[in-house]
């Protein structure tokens, strides 16, 4: 389809042969470990997603990536998502889209995912056209305190004032909301469900000190602010069953503040993924800006290495392969160029520091990167002009 050969997926060499290597994560069976990373791409009106977004997705799968996880999409919930162009996981016409996408990226032999996302605090990043009538479900009522982020002067000052904590009903409703819309996508054919737990959301905010401040159950220490998002785990899984897989996205910076943590010590990480493992999450894709950096001093270990040792669950790194600006510095830049980095991501697969590595941006700007990489062919620049702004 549109000049890629779907067959290339069984070809073989010798390049890169770790990331080639096939993996089995309850029904989940993936040829290789090249995994398209969640991107928005606000490309759905009115939530719905269309046939381009089929096509979008069905390339990256024709071009032998072997797991592609979707960006964003919004839950059944008034508070989820204030972009009206990010698909939804409800509602007829976008699970009849959803489900075009799904047998499309089958049809390429591919497997795909979709990331259920809730924005939390922050409702009104993503537009300043939301309906006041909606409250942002903060733990606290909190923003968080800003420091290093994305956002200007203006968008902090209008958004960071404090709201009502959340209720618990609220939470309640959002647990419903989260096993609908992964209860809808394992209905559709979907290969298994990803949470977005980091960045500064929904779950990462009871994650976050500075946004959890709750006093009752669900805020104190670090296991008591991992209890919401370890009941959305396991409310899940036991909606969809024992062979769905559930992958969780976790982060220690935050939208809010890029230099924030959640954990300052391996011991503190364990505390909080060591409760969402236990309630049924099955890897961990560890939000990094450079899938290499050491995640604590004294210990070479990435995030997602980390994330593996303590849990004994998959990993999944991300972060800058194979260019040499993250993601953040790119944009103010306008594009990244080639780093070939790609021989150290083997090198800690073949480690068995983490099992899976999750490429964003090398995957806009080529759809076939995984057959990029099989062959040894040069890698693509990334050019946000040309390969952001629209589908491809």
């Amino acid at each position: 389809m549109e000049g890629i050969q779907e067959s290339s997926r069984t070809t073989t060499t010798d390049n890169h042969a770790a990331l080639f290597r096939p993996l089995t994560v309850r029904s989940l069976e993936l040829a290789n470990r090249i995994v398209m990373s969640p991107m928005t791409r606000s490309a759905s009106p009115g939530g719905v997603p269309g046939p381009d977004v089929a096509r979008y997705y069905r390339r990256r799968a024709a071009g032998g990536t072997g797991l592609i996880v979707t960006e964003g999409v919004a839950i059944d919930h008034p508070a989820a998502v204030d972009n009206r162009r990010v698909p939804r996981m409800f509602g007829a016409e976008a699970l009849a889209g959803w489900r075009t996408v799904v047998d499309e990226v089958h049809a390429a032999g591919g497997r795909i995912i979709p990331q259920l996302w809730h924005v939390g605090p922050l409702w009104g990043a993503m537009s300043t056209n939301v309906d006041p009538a909606v409250t942002p479900m903060r733990p606290s009522g909190r923003w968080g305190t800003a420091g290093t982020t994305s956002y200007s002067g203006e968008y902090v000052a209008r958004a960071a004032p404090p709201t009502r904590p959340m209720t618990d009903n609220d939470l309640a409703d959002v647990i419903s909301a989260y096993v609908r819309a992964a209860v809808a996508a394992t209905e559709l054919g979907f290969d298994g469900i990803a949470l977005h737990g980091g960045h500064g959301y929904l779950l990462d905010s009871f994650l976050w000190h500075d946004t959890n401040t709750r006093a009752d159950r669900w805020g104190g220490d670090l296991l008591a602010r991992s209890r919401f998002p370890a009941a959305v785990v396991a409310a899940i899984r036991e909606a969809v069953g024992a062979d769905m897989p559930i992958f969780f996205r976790f982060s220690q910076h935050k939208q809010q503040d890029y230099t924030a943590r959640i954990a300052e010590t391996p011991d503190e990480l364990e505390v909080l993924l060591g409760a969402l493992a236990d309630a049924g999450v099955d890897v961990f894709d560890a939000s990094i800006r450079r899938f290499d950096i050491p995640a604590f001093p004294g210990s070479e270990l990435s995030l997602a290495g980390w994330a593996k040792k303590l849990t004994g669950a998959h990993a999944m790194a991300v972060g800058s392969v194979g260019l040499g600006k993250p993601l953040r510095d790119s944009r103010a830049a306008g594009a990244a160029p080639v780093v070939d980095n790609v021989a150290e991501v083997e090198r800690r697969i073949e480690s068995g520091e983490f099992d899976l590595i999750a490429i964003g941006r090398l995957h806009l700007a080529d759809p076939a990167l995984a057959t990029t990489l099989r062959t040894g062919a040069p890698l693509t620049p990334f050019d946000r002009a040309v390969h952001e702004g629209t589908l491809h």
